[in-house]
């Protein structure tokens, strides 16, 4: 708790506001100390969809899912300003989830905790169990976690492109059990004015570089062009907005490979081929070159040294 500067108080009170990285790291402590690898995902059977309160009423209250998950994009910052939520109703149905203001490649509970929890809402909302038909998470995780397969009844792939759930396209028009017009309107007028009155949250662009670059790593594009272009930027406006922010594109991409390495490494089933896989290194000679230059040890001393702590 003091290591990740939460108060014991915060825990009994629902009114208690935590950030999003302080959530992020004290799940991660939690997760370690109950020798629990899906914390996120056990924490997310428990909960009770009512204590998103506007949020989810507004959401429960819509005629049909689809209609729903449009309000869920519009709203879910009215309890978290650094989740984004993307729904699109296309050739199928996809839920995204991106962070704004934090860094990607640090969480994998949070993230976790939050695919589980849409499913789990997404099939209480319509009585239905419903089955994805895709679910990628953008983190690496080591080995097969069964009880999330069999949670989300189809195969997870990992080291994805995007924490993504899909769905056939009919899946829109599903009928909620909760809907309710009159809740519906007073919902969503109670949420426009939370938003109207709430400045934007515009996170920094060293941010929104590490969130694009962490699961470009393992497939091995790191081309600075390529996170331009992402974000919609020509290459000499990108490096000139990371220099009014003091940094340039090769130290964002050297610290987010220092941050994830001493994460990997402190994990023992991870070869240490594998890590220089993840991290787009082409040879592991040029991970061991990259760890001394970090830490001044080799992976390997490296991990002796996190294991022993």
């Amino acid at each position: 708790m003091k290591v990740n500067d939460l108060a014991a108080l915060v825990l009994d009170d629902r009114a208690a506001r935590v950030g999003a990285e302080a959530q992020i790291r004290f799940l991660v402590a939690v997760s370690k100390a109950l020798k629990d690898d899906l914390l996120g995902f056990h924490l997310a059977q428990d909960v009770d969809l009512r204590l998103a309160g506007r949020l989810y009423y507004a959401v429960a209250s819509a005629a049909r899912l689809g209609e729903g998950l449009e309000r869920l994009q519009r709203y879910c910052q009215v309890t978290n300003k650094a989740v984004q939520i993307t729904y699109s109703n296309s050739e199928e149905c996809s839920i995204t989830i991106a962070y704004s203001g934090v860094s990607r490649h640090l969480d994998r509970h949070q993230i976790e905790f939050i695919m589980t929890l849409l499913l789990g809402m997404c099939r209480s909302l319509t009585g239905r169990q419903l089955i994805p038909s895709r679910v990628s998470f953008a983190h690496h995780r080591k080995g097969e976690a069964s009880p999330m397969r069999h949670f989300f009844g189809t195969e997870i792939e990992y080291d994805g492109w995007s924490d993504k759930l899909a769905f056939d396209a009919s899946v829109h028009e599903l009928p909620l059990v909760s809907a309710d017009a009159y809740l519906s309107e007073l919902m969503q007028e109670s949420c426009e004015e939370i938003l109207a009155r709430r400045a934007s949250n515009t996170s920094a662009l060293r941010t929104s570089v590490e969130n694009i670059l962490a699961p470009m790593l393992p497939h091995a594009k790191t081309q600075s062009r390529e996170v331009a272009r992402r974000l919609g930027l020509s290459d000499r406006t990108f490096a000139r907005r990371l220099a009014a922010e003091g940094t340039t594109y090769g130290e964002i991409l050297d610290k987010l490979r220092h941050e994830l390495a001493m994460t990997y490494l402190g994990e023992r089933d991870l070869q240490i081929s594998q890590i220089a896989w993840l991290l787009g290194f082409h040879e592991v000679s040029a991970l061991t070159h990259a760890c001394r230059r970090w830490n001044g040890k080799t992976p390997r001393a490296v991990r002796a040294s996190l294991i022993a702590t």
